[in-house]
């Protein structure tokens, strides 16, 4: 399992804006994309952190963002965002889960 994410200083009050044109196309195929979040942060509502899991190689990562047209969404979002501040792909090496029944 993959993680992509990316931390984004967006232009003042563009949050919304945002929110309407990330992500997949509506009805699309996720090829492999397990799901994705968006993270606004409590300290400055212009930061935002999107992040998803993608069950695959990096190479079918690669070829799911290239059928689903994410260097349209890139192109769409650009106007909207101040600063990329990070950008990665790595592999879960630890995945755990709590199970709040156990407590």
């Amino acid at each position: 399992m993959l993680c992509a994410h990316t931390i984004r200083r967006l232009k003042p009050g563009t949050f919304d804006q945002f929110i309407q044109t990330f992500g997949p196309p509506e009805g699309a195929d996720p090829g492999g994309w397990v799901r994705y979040h968006v993270l606004r942060s409590l300290a400055d509502e212009d930061e935002v952190i999107t992040f998803g899991f993608f069950d695959g190689t990096l190479a079918e990562m690669e070829r799911s963002q290239t059928e689903l047209g994410y260097a349209d969404q890139k192109a769409a979002i650009a106007p909207l965002v101040d600063e990329v501040l990070a950008n990665g792909v790595y592999e879960i090496a630890v995945s755990k889960v709590v199970d709040p029944a156990a407590a």
